[in-house]
């Protein structure tokens, strides 16, 4: 116990699909951070956090290369070499599970990648590990406008708390009108875009341009995390031996005019609910040759979902973004409803103003205990894989 008091656990995080690790005063990270922090000093461990800088759209390999080179600049200088954890969001854990990889081929010097014998855990949350429908409509030409777009209006709505109402208002529309292929002026999609970005100051307005140019310049990912190309990507990845694999999963409810009558808080979330049933229903479809989930959950993990849902979840069911099924891999540690974002702390706290920020008006329900469990759950497993590595 003495020689473990001397280690100092590292954590690194890493984003996913509109994901970013700070933007102005959103943090993508921060009640994660603050959670598990919380947790490994409640277990007497010392821990540091790391969050990883990537552009959000790149491909898995590229950002799995940004990521080794983190760990290797950062986890040396410990008198002990203590354990390392990879944490990563929607496809972050794909960035992770490639890392991690023994058959990875990841374009790095060696020496980027001498900790991985420290390796304890690998966290994945939201993860399409199956892909997800949303990525095959986000591919096409009135997807990648729709990607730019609805990228807008989230990093503006998360820094500002809630975007201007008429501009969010074209946007939605725009963004419902391709949903149900009503063949709207895609130029609609960019005006209602740039309306959204003159509300910014000028400060702000170019972080989020370079946010948004980044997705231009690079969506590799976008096509690795269609079902078809995650087929591949299952076929090549492996597990590492002796490293603990750990998921959370969640959905929300399918959207309904009840439903949405029940997420109705203010006059975003009449906006946002729309927008929300739109990536929910293009999350929703289904190919049975390439069906975006687990192909056997097995007893333990079936029993967990039903505990949680009520039901077995069926194929189609959803976080928004990612099919439930998808998002299952290695030990599942929590599981319940939640959207894309709530499971990172950004959901909306009747309760508190300490930066929770609703993303959109899913009807999930997520809050604060919900959040305490999964961070909890997740911070546990990490735990549990240190005492089996060490």
């Amino acid at each position: 116990m003495a020689e473990r008091s001397t280690r100092i656990s590292r954590v690194y995080f890493t984003p996913g699909m509109f994901g970013f690790g700070r933007l102005g005063p959103y943090d993508y990270f921060a009640h994660l951070e603050k959670a598990i922090e919380k947790h490994f000093a409640a277990a007497g461990r010392e821990v540091s956090t790391f969050v990883l800088d990537v552009p959000p759209t790149a491909s898995v390999r590229r950002r799995a290369a940004r990521l080794a080179e983190l760990v290797a600049s950062t986890c040396e200088g410990d008198d002990i070499l203590g354990p390392i954890h990879l944490v990563g969001h929607s496809t972050g854990g794909l960035d992770a599970r490639l890392v991690a990889s023994p058959s990875a081929q990841i374009p790095v010097d060696p020496s980027c990648l001498r900790w991985l014998p420290r390796l304890a855990s690998v966290t994945t949350m939201n993860t399409p590990h199956y892909g997800t429908p949303l990525a095959s409509f986000f591919a096409t030409v009135s997807g990648q406008r729709m990607l730019y777009a609805v990228s807008a209006l989230t990093v503006i709505a998360l820094s500002l708390g809630a975007p201007p109402l008429a501009a969010a208002s074209a946007l939605v529309l725009a963004v419902g009108r391709l949903d149900r292929a009503l063949g709207v002026e895609l130029g609609m999609l960019d005006r209602a875009t740039d309306a959204l970005m003159r509300v910014l100051d000028d400060a702000r307005r170019r972080e989020v341009r370079l946010y948004l140019e980044a997705i231009r310049q690079d969506q590799g990912s976008i096509i690795q995390v269609t079902p078809e190309a995650m087929d591949l990507f299952q076929a090549g990845v492996e597990n590492r031996p002796g490293v603990r694999y750990q998921s959370s999963a969640s959905m929300a409810p399918p959207p309904s005019t009840t439903q949405w009558m029940r997420t109705l808080g203010g006059p975003w979330s009449v906006i946002s609910a729309p927008l929300f049933a739109s990536l929910y229903s293009i999350t929703a479809r289904s190919d049975d040759r390439y069906p975006c989930c687990l192909p056997d959950a097995g007893p333990e993990m079936e029993a967990m979902l039903t505990r949680a849902f009520g039901r077995s979840p069926g194929a189609r069911v959803n976080d928004g973004v990612v099919p439930l099924r998808s998002q299952l891999w290695g030990n599942l540690v929590w599981c319940g409803y939640a959207d894309h974002l709530d499971v990172l702390g950004h959901f909306r706290d009747a309760y508190t103003r300490e930066g929770h920020i609703d993303w959109l008006a899913s009807g999930a329900e997520f809050e604060r205990s919900s959040f305490e469990a999964l961070a909890r759950a997740i911070a546990t497993g990490m735990l549990e894989g240190e005492d089996t590595a060490g």
